[in-house]
């Protein structure tokens, strides 16, 4: 196991500089923080704020000139494959902020990929890092409800301003603010579901471990073209179904919504962030209520860092948002947005 080691950022944004980039260098298991964007006026201006002096316009060149063990890819969505892909074929860890790619065709060749090169992926779904995810996986597996037979899901989020193509008001005092063009360009996989519904899909695939198949999906558009709203019925490899319902325009006042129920042979799963709940009741009489603090649903971001360091380090660490995870997430949102432009239930 290394002492310490050196992590490189493909992607130094909005989220990189507000959330991972301190994380990495508050980090004591790490050396090296080396970044790379492809604008040298913004590349100054990172590596100027953290006192960063490995910094690069090329990620290629990052990755072949830096001892690297693991790359954090915080590009835009339409580029999380190919720079994963980039990461893993030089025989490195990454983590992949989501959506882990855009298509399920190029989801599954990350997968098979790290599998070659015996690395691993990791998702920063936060929610995945907190004991509340942690119960409710727990419980299934531990076969409380029996085989899984039907899902009821839904996530909203107060990200109106985000995906309608204007500033997102929480980052007016940020370093760099969410561009238009990642979040709210149509062309580009903007949209609540690859944005936010993913995040719920995330915490979902690591409850269940059920293969996505079929979805069927009709989605309401905001001011920027993009989906404010996802309605998708999917069906599951074992017959069960699903549910799944995404918002954007939960007022700026509420915090995030994430509902899960979980329906199976033996009882249900209620799961919600929220109220920072997780019940399980079946239908011998037996229940299981954790006790959990008001702040359980809070999202997690410094764990995902912390776990994926630990990983690279080759100390013992629990993945709770594995590459298998990640995949299962964009099969869904790949078939439901196709769905939703073909009118049509489309396979996965």
């Amino acid at each position: 196991m290394a002492e310490k080691v050196n992590i490189g950022v493909i992607g130094a944004g909005w989220w990189a500089t507000l959330s991972h980039i301190p994380a990495l260098i508050a980090n004591p298991n790490v050396d090296i923080v080396a970044i790379n964007r492809p604008d040298r006026e913004g590349l100054d201006k990172v590596a100027e704020t953290f006192g960063l002096s490995h910094a690069y316009l090329d990620a290629s060149e990052m990755i072949a000139r830096e001892n690297l063990a693991g790359v954090v890819i915080a590009s835009p969505h339409v580029l999380h494959a190919e720079h994963a892909r980039l990461a893993l074929e030089s025989g490195l860890h990454v983590l992949i902020e989501k959506p882990m790619a855009t298509t399920a065709a190029d989801a599954r060749e990350l997968v098979a990929l790290a599998q070659s090169r015996h690395r691993q992926i990791i998702m920063p779904y936060g929610w995945n890092y907190r004991p509340i995810v942690d119960t409710a996986h727990q419980l299934v597996k531990d076969g409380w409800i029996g085989e899984v037979r039907h899902v009821i899901a839904q996530m909203a989020s107060a990200l109106t301003d985000l995906f309608a193509g204007e500033p997102m008001v929480e980052t007016k005092e940020h370093l760099f603010r969410p561009p238009a063009s990642t979040w709210a360009d149509p062309k580009r996989s903007g949209g609540y579901g690859w944005g936010q519904l993913t995040h719920g899909l995330g915490a979902l695939f690591r409850m269940i471990d059920l293969e996505p198949v079929r979805v069927f999906a009709k989605t309401g558009l905001s001011p920027a073209g993009v989906d404010f709203y996802d309605a998708a019925v999917v069906e599951f490899a074992n017959g069960a179904t699903m549910a799944l319902s995404g918002s954007a325009t939960v007022p700026k006042s509420r915090g995030y919504q994430m509902d899960i129920r979980i329906f199976g042979t033996e009882g249900m799963l209620l799961f919600d962030i929220e109220r920072a709940r997780v019940e399980a009741i079946r239908h011998d009489g037996k229940t299981h209520l954790e006790e959990l603090p008001p702040d359980a649903g809070d999202y997690e971001s410094i764990a995902p860092i912390t776990r994926f360091v630990d990983i690279c380090r080759d100390a013992p660490a629990v993945n709770p948002a594995d590459g298998i995870v990640g995949m299962r997430a964009v099969a869904v949102l790949d078939a439901m947005y196709r769905s939703s432009n073909s009118g049509r239930m489309e396979e996965v």
